[in-house]
């Protein structure tokens, strides 16, 4: 009786973590087209990844077949539009896993909560748990704006090496939404070392005049992923920043741990 052919190829074979091979090796190489933007050649994935041309256009082949990634006319490989379903979906649910947490930090601060994701060039809100208060602010789930005029944009990129910031904000440029928006790569980056040093990122009326936000990094989120407050500038004044902020930075943790333990599961 003849053995199936699927018992000597690597789709078959157990990884080192007790899956399939060939999955883990074809989720690697999607995490390296996005690390390279979302376009590359089959060389340069060889080179990153380590894996034999072959295979990797074995792999490609299929994922291609999928629709999880498109073959260009230059023959170079771009990620492919069914990820979208897939990333929309994660992102709701990741704002769902998120809003106990936000809640908690309106209790806690008495402003409104956000949670925001860096996708691609752009600032992604996927969770919003608003303020108590009868003058309050209100971002839109699912709302885009662009990094360098928010508090979770400077959050988010505060973690960013300065070439890979530059680049982004050449491409998506620096429009001024208030006179007090950044709108200079220098001045921008300057922004970020002082997020670096102080461990939270601020918008002082910087998106939208009279308000102010705060924001840190949600630490090891499996995406870039940031959450913040913001309200009046006279309510959430220098005093306040100082009582706010240790909030912010504990809720980020304890998300973390939780997403992390999603993840695990």
């Amino acid at each position: 009786m003849p053995t199936s052919s699927a018992s000597t190829t690597d789709s078959a074979k157990p990884s080192a973590t007790g899956g399939v091979q060939s999955l883990e090796r074809a989720f690697d190489l999607l995490e390296r087209m996005a690390d390279a933007g979302g376009e590359v050649g089959l060389s340069e994935l060889s080179a990153a990844s380590g894996l034999p041309l072959p295979t990797i256009h074995r792999l490609m082949r299929t994922l291609v077949a999928c629709g999880y990634v498109r073959q260009q006319a230059n023959r170079r490989y771009a990620l492919g539009p069914r990820l979208i379903r897939l990333g929309e979906s994660a992102s709701r649910l990741l704002g769902t896993w998120a809003r106990p947490y936000l809640a908690r930090l309106v209790e806690e601060t008495g402003e409104t909560a956000n949670m925001a994701l860096l996708d691609g060039d752009e600032i992604v809100y996927v969770a919003q748990v608003p303020s108590k208060h009868s003058m309050r602010m209100f971002t839109e789930v699912g709302r885009r704006v662009l990094p360098h005029s928010t508090g979770v944009g400077k959050a988010l990129l505060a973690g960013v090496p300065d070439d890979e910031v530059r680049a982004l904000l050449a491409r998506t440029g620096m429009p001024a939404a208030t006179e007090k928006t950044i709108t200079t790569p220098e001045g921008f980056l300057a922004a970020l070392e002082e997020v670096r040093d102080l461990g939270y990122a601020v918008d002082d009326n910087e998106q939208e005049v009279g308000v102010r936000c705060l924001a840190v990094s949600v630490p090891d989120s499996p995406t870039a992923a940031a959450i913040s407050i913001s309200g009046p500038a006279g309510r959430v004044t220098e005093a306040a920043t100082e009582k706010i902020v240790p909030v912010l930075q504990q809720i980020a943790g304890e998300l973390s741990a939780a997403l992390a333990s999603q993840n695990q599961g």
